[in-house]
């Protein structure tokens, strides 16, 4: 059976991920040593023990995850548990995982991406007042409208009955208003983000991506992987160049990846991350997809 693979965005992220990993597994510990040392700080100390501020930073927050998930991933490969997996799909920053998990990048290739990643999307939310908020119970034609009248833009495509809309502060704040008061929303929650990411705020970050991306590798991946961007899989390594670059300001178009994968025959996953957001999603999606949730060691199916 083929099996696809699902790695956690930002958000997802909580103080003790992967203690018991690194606890319990040889591999992992030297993944964890390996990231701190190429990151000149401890993300261990962040992931393992917090402050939950910190590890929330996103120049902290991304590393953690992308390393946090490839350590789930390959202590499952290494057990041979993995032999079926055939695709790989990520939410935003996920998507990186998923494209080293399938060799895209090698681990410290990739870490090195995230790390540059986060760094400048970091960098584009101190320089700018955005946030983000939760559309919960409309279609995209409505979202759309209200993104248009108030001039944010939609950021993710989650499941149906689930979009997110970024952008300046008082702008998604009057958006919320709206909505709040027109009823066409079942649901709408301001999120405690600290900038509007997927729009066009990180548009610095965007240009900047642009040009360390250009000096960096990319290898055809050796199995499938989805593009947030397109929604489609994507193969080509300057394709997916292009995409990760658009990425950082496109909206996520997780519905289509998870419905693309279960076109091509891909109903059993494992999501490597916290919380079990993932799986969440595909219930909403297609309550087909079967996805096992695995956030530490003793959650992996060894």
């Amino acid at each position: 059976m083929s099996v696809g693979l699902l790695f956690s965005g930002q958000g997802a992220q909580k103080v003790g991920m992967g203690r018991g990993l690194h606890e319990h597994s040889a591999r992992a510990r030297e993944l964890y040593a390996a990231a701190d040392a190429a990151l000149g700080w401890r993300l261990t100390e962040y992931s393992f023990n917090g402050p939950d501020a910190t590890l929330t930073e996103t120049r902290v927050c991304q590393p953690a995850l992308f390393v946090h998930g490839y350590a789930l991933f390959a202590e499952l490969e290494a057990a041979g548990k993995l032999n079926g997996a055939k695709a790989a799909l990520g939410l935003s920053l996920g998507e990186l995982t998923a494209l080293t998990a399938a060799g895209a990048f090698d681990f410290e290739t990739g870490l090195r991406v995230v790390a540059e990643r986060g760094r400048l999307m970091q960098e584009a939310c101190e320089a700018s007042e955005g946030t983000m908020a939760s559309l919960i119970g409309g279609s995209p034609e409505a979202a759309q409208e209200l993104c248009a009248a108030h001039d944010v833009d939609m950021a993710n495509l989650n499941c149906p009955g689930q979009i997110v809309i970024s952008g300046e502060r008082a702008k998604v704040e009057d958006a919320v208003a709206d909505a709040k008061a027109g009823g066409v929303f079942k649901m709408v929650v301001p999120l405690n983000v600290a900038g509007a990411y997927h729009s066009r705020l990180m548009e610095p970050a965007r240009r900047a991506f642009e040009v360390f991306l250009a000096g960096v590798e990319i290898r055809t991946p050796g199995f499938t992987v989805f593009s947030n961007v397109t929604g489609r899989a994507v193969a080509d390594p300057a394709e997916i160049r292009h995409c990760l670059v658009e990425q950082v300001v496109s909206n996520v178009r997780w519905e289509e990846c998870m419905r693309g994968a279960a076109a091509l025959g891909f109903h059993q996953f494992y999501e490597f991350g916290p919380g079990g957001v993932l799986a969440g999603l595909a219930r909403r999606i297609d309550r087909a997809l079967a996805v096992t949730s695995v956030q530490d060691y003793d959650e992996l199916p060894l």
